[in-house]
């Protein structure tokens, strides 16, 4: 009997996984915590959330030629091009709530795209080129790839903000040490070497 998971099943299972830890950064921030630029390219959460609904709203709808409903809820290729960046952040009218209630909406939106559609559908990336022709497999990949890194940096910035670590809710990943200390014992040997 074969005892491993549905292909489909794995690659949702990671996907929904990847999007539970970058919402749960979100989670009991004010809306100028969440607003606020956390790096020197402005890189902050609603922005990630936002940016987030972007690449789903686009590779698990236009790409396999499912736009999504209301195009005005996702920035346009148009506003991209004057505002290269209006999809990693919200703008004043936006509120923090419509942002992360658009993401959800956008992640059903994908999740019947990839459960409606086999592995091997075909798609075309408009924005790639040459390599815009795919499969529904390989842009789950992609996207899981893409959204990991996103939520990556959203564990970075919710660090940074209160403290708040760990890779989702119910498994933190953190073990339980005296992290002060680790500190420490990791700046004493960074500092044993020339800069």
């Amino acid at each position: 009997m074969n005892t491993l998971p549905d292909t489909k099943q794995m690659l949702l299972h990671y996907l929904h996984e990847v999007r539970e830890s970058l919402l749960w950064k979100t989670a009991g921030l004010s809306e100028r915590e969440l607003r606020m630029p956390r790096t020197p390219t402005g890189t902050n959460l609603l922005g990630l959330v936002k940016h987030a609904a972007s690449i789903e709203s686009g590779y698990f709808g236009e790409v396999f030629g499912r736009p999504w409903p209301t195009p005005h809820e996702v920035p346009s290729d148009a506003l991209l091009e004057d505002d290269p960046n209006a999809d990693f952040y919200a703008t004043a009218d936006e509120s923090a709530e419509q942002i992360l209630d658009l993401y959800r909406r956008v992640a059903e939106f994908a999740d019947a795209t990839i459960t409606e559609l086999p592995l091997d559908a075909p798609g075309r990336v408009p924005w790639w080129g040459e390599r815009g022709d795919v499969t529904l497999e390989r842009i789950v990949v992609h996207v899981i790839y893409d959204l990991s890194r996103h939520a990556g940096h959203a564990d970075i910035l919710r660090e940074g903000i209160d403290g708040a670590v760990g890779l989702i809710p119910r498994a933190t990943n953190i073990p339980d040490i005296d992290q002060d200390a680790y500190v420490t014992k990791v700046r004493s040997i960074a500092e044993q070497f020339p800069g």
